[in-house]
């Protein structure tokens, strides 16, 4: 009997999810991708300035 009203419940919740449009799915996307490569950029330009301060040490 509990599985019955777990699913029940289960089917009750996913019919109240809101999906976003594809719009929204393709501006949130964009934002992501730009965000992962300023920070990608940011890190490397980092990795870059360590190095040559350790060489410059060493």
């Amino acid at each position: 009997m509990e599985k019955k009203s777990f699913f029940k419940g289960v089917k009750t919740e996913f019919g109240k999810i809101v999906w976003p449009d594809r719009e929204t799915v393709g501006k949130e996307t964009a934002a992501v991708l730009a965000c992962s490569l300023a920070l990608g950029l940011i890190i490397a330009i980092l990795d870059l300035v360590i190095k040559f301060g350790l060489s410059f040490i060493m």
